[in-house]
C-alpha cells in the first residue's frame, strides 16, 4: 500500500521564485497574473505563467493558479481569454474565491481541478461538504482553524482535499479580510497589495476641550502617573493595557505562522497540502523555507517516531521574521502571538548571492548583499543537505576579472568563484551540487535590541509551543527589550566568533589559510574533522585548544 503523503505547497511571485521553489523541494508552487488574482505584484504575465507550469510538469511537480479575485463587472470579460489560455497547459489546479468565478470556469473548462481559497472564509466541516457538493477538489482552510477543528473537519470529510497553512505572515483580521490598509493608504489589502497598517507605531495624543491636539508626553518625572487601559464596551472590569516606547505602540503586530514545532501532528492526520505563504518574499526565503520545510516531511516519513522539530527550526531562524507563532493551533490566540515592543522582521542571516551560471571551472555568482574580504560564505544545496562553507580573501568581478576588497550589493555585480578555492571538495562535486539558482547566505551583525528581540521571540515561541508560562522569565526577557531599545541601535557584532583577514572563526571552513595552515590551530582541526561542516567549536573548545579570541 502507498503510503499518503502531504505535498509542499510553497508561494511563486515570479518565474525565478517559482524555479527556486521547485529545485528546493516544492512539491507544488501556487502563482498568478496581478489581475486575475489576489496580488497586483505579482510578475507573472499569461506567458509566464505557461511557463512555469511547463517547468513545474518537467520536474514532475504541481501548478496552481490563483484565480481568487472577487470579480467585478469589469473582470468578466477577461476570464474567458484566462481560461482558454492557462487550460492548454493543463494545470493541476485553479484556486478561486467567488462563487461566480467557480461556476463559470466549471461550465467552460470542466476539466480543471477547482481548489476553493481560504479568501472563502471555510471554517467547519459543513462548509467543506458544501463545496465538496459543488464538485471542488480541494478546499484550502482559513488561518482561523484550530487543529482540534482540522482533526474534525479530517474526519467528517475524508473524500476532498484539505490545505492548511503552515507558515507565513498573518494578519490582525479575518482571513485576510482588512479595511485599515484601505482606509489609511488607499492600498488594497486583498489584492495583495497592503501597507500593513496595522504594523505601524500609534502615538497618543490629547484632545484639550479648545480643539487643539497635543502629544502626550511621557518623561522620566510622570512616567509613574500615567497606565493606559483599554475597556471593552462587553467586558466591563476586563481592562487592557496598551504600552508605548519612545518610538510609538505596536498593538496590532501579529507574529509571524510556523508550525514547524507541530508539524508531525499535521502530517499524522493526512493534511493533503501544506501550505507556506508569501509571493511577494524574496527568492532566499522561497529556497531556505521550502529546503526546511522538505527535509522535515521527509524526514516524518522516515521515522516518525525520532522526528523532532528543532535541526528545521534553526534553519527557519535564517530567514527573516517578526517572531513565529503557532497563531490559531490550540484555539484561542495568547499574548505570546503578538509582538508589543517590535516590528521588524529580522534574522541572523542575509542573503548574501545566487547562482546565475555554471562554467566548467567556476560557479558565477550575482551578488544580493554586501559582501568583506573574509567573511564565511555559505552554499546551500537544493540537492544535498549540508552546506559548503568557503571563506574569500578578496572577490573576481566575472566579467573583466578585476578584484576587489568589497562588494555592494546593489551594485548588480556578478563575482567568479574557481572551483580551485574550495579547497576541501571535490570540484565536479561542487558542480553537481550547486546548479543556476542555488543560494548563497551569510551572518548578519545584528544591534543589542535585534539580539534581545530574538531572545524574547525564542523564549515565547518556547512558552507557546509547550504550553506553560513563566511569567518571570518573560518579564525579564521583554524589559531587556525595552532598555536596549531606550539605549538606541549601538554597535552591531556576530553570533559567532567574526571574521576578517586577521584571524580565525573556528569553523574550519574551506579557504581558511590561517585554520587550515597554521600549527597552532593542529588540535582544532583533529576536532572539527569529526564534526559536520561548518559546526563551529564552542568558547570552552576554543579557549582549551588556545584559539585565539576574536
Amino acid at each position: 500500500m502507498t503510503q499518503h503523503r502531504s505535498e509542499l505547497l510553497m508561494p511563486a511571485g515570479n518565474l525565478r521564485k517559482l524555479k527556486i521553489a521547485i529545485l528546493y523541494g516544492a512539491d507544488a508552487v501556487y502563482l498568478g497574473t496581478p489581475d486575475m488574482s489576489l496580488r497586483t505584484k505579482s510578475e507573472f504575465s499569461l506567458e509566464d505563467v505557461i511557463e512555469g507550469v511547463n517547468f513545474c510538469h518537467q520536474h514532475g511537480k504541481r501548478a496552481y493558479l490563483t484565480l481568487n479575485l472577487f470579480s467585478h463587472n469589469k473582470d468578466i470579460p477577461k476570464l474567458e481569454e484566462y481560461i482558454e489560455t492557462v487550460r492548454k497547459v493543463k494545470p493541476d489546479g485553479l484556486i478561486i474565491a467567488d462563487p461566480g468565478v467557480f461556476q463559470f470556469v466549471r461550465e467552460r473548462a470542466p476539466e480543471l481541478p477547482l481548489h476553493i481559497s481560504t479568501q472563502s472564509n471555510v471554517s467547519s466541516w459543513l462548509s467543506v461538504k458544501f463545496w465538496e457538493q459543488q464538485g471542488a477538489e480541494l478546499v484550502v482552510l482559513a488561518r482561523e482553524v484550530s487543529f482540534g477543528e482540522l482533526t474534525e473537519i479530517r474526519e467528517q470529510c475524508p473524500d476532498i482535499k484539505l490545505e492548511a497553512f503552515v507558515h507565513g505572515a498573518m494578519c490582525m483580521t479575518y482571513s485576510g479580510r482588512c479595511l485599515l490598509s484601505n482606509f489609511m493608504s488607499e492600498r488594497g489589502a486583498n489584492q495583495g497589495n497592503c501597507a500593513n497598517s496595522c504594523r505601524w507605531n500609534y502615538k497618543f495624543r490629547m484632545r484639550l476641550k479648545d480643539g487643539t491636539v497635543q502629544e502626550l508626553k511621557i518623561t522620566d518625572e510622570n512616567f509613574d502617573m500615567f497606565e493606559f487601559l483599554l475597556e471593552e464596551g462587553c467586558r466591563p472590569g476586563e481592562l487592557m493595557p496598551i504600552e508605548e516606547d519612545s518610538r510609538g505602540s505596536y498593538i496590532l503586530n501579529s507574529k509571524d505562522l510556523c508550525i514547524m514545532p507541530k508539524l508531525d501532528e499535521y502530517l499524522r492526520i493526512g493534511v493533503d497540502s501544506l501550505k507556506v505563504e508569501g509571493r511577494g518574499k524574496s527568492e532566499y526565503y522561497c529556497a531556505v523555507v521550502a529546503r526546511a520545510y522538505r527535509m522535515a516531511i521527509d524526514d516524518y516519513y522516515d521515522d516518525p517516531a525520532s522526528w523532532n522539530p528543532l535541526p528545521y527550526m534553526r534553519e527557519l531562524e535564517s530567514v527573516g521574521n517578526r517572531g513565529y507563532t503557532l497563531a490559531f493551533h490550540e484555539g484561542r490566540l495568547t499574548n505570546h502571538a503578538h509582538n508589543y515592543e517590535h516590528t521588524a522582521a529580522i534574522a541572523q542571516w542575509e542573503y548574501a548571492g545566487v547562482v546565475s551560471g555554471v562554467t566548467d571551472d567556476a560557479l558565477l555568482v550575482d551578488v544580493k548583499n554586501k559582501l568583506d574580504a573574509g567573511e564565511v560564505l555559505e552554499f546551500i544545496s537544493p540537492l544535498t543537505r549540508e552546506p559548503v562553507l568557503l571563506r574569500l580573501y578578496d572577490f573576481e568581478v566575472a566579467k573583466n576579472g578585476e578584484r576587489k576588497d568589497v562588494i555592494h550589493g546593489g551594485s548588480r555585480t556578478t563575482i567568479r568563484i574557481p572551483f580551485t578555492l574550495f579547497d576541501h571538495e571535490d570540484p565536479s562535486d561542487i558542480r553537481a551540487r550547486f546548479p543556476e539558482f542555488s543560494v548563497m547566505r551569510k551572518e548578519r551583525a545584528l544591534s543589542e535590541e535585534q539580539w534581545a528581540r530574538i531572545r524574547l521571540d525564542k523564549l515565547t515561541q518556547g512558552l507557546e509551543v509547550s504550553g506553560k508560562d513563566n511569567p518571570k522569565a518573560y518579564t525579564k526577557r521583554r524589559d531587556a527589550l525595552v532598555d536596549s531599545i531606550g539605549e538606541g541601535a549601538g554597535d552591531r557584532r556576530f553570533k559567532t566568533n567574526r571574521v576578517g583577514v586577521e584571524g580565525c572563526c573556528g569553523k574550519g571552513c574551506n579557504g581558511c589559510m590561517m585554520f587550515w595552515e597554521d600549527p597552532q590551530y593542529a588540535r582544532a582541526r583533529e576536532v572539527l574533522q569529526k564534526r559536520k561542516q561548518g559546526e563551529q567549536l564552542t568558547r570552552a573548545e576554543a579557549a582549551e585548544l588556545k584559539i585565539p579570541a576574536e
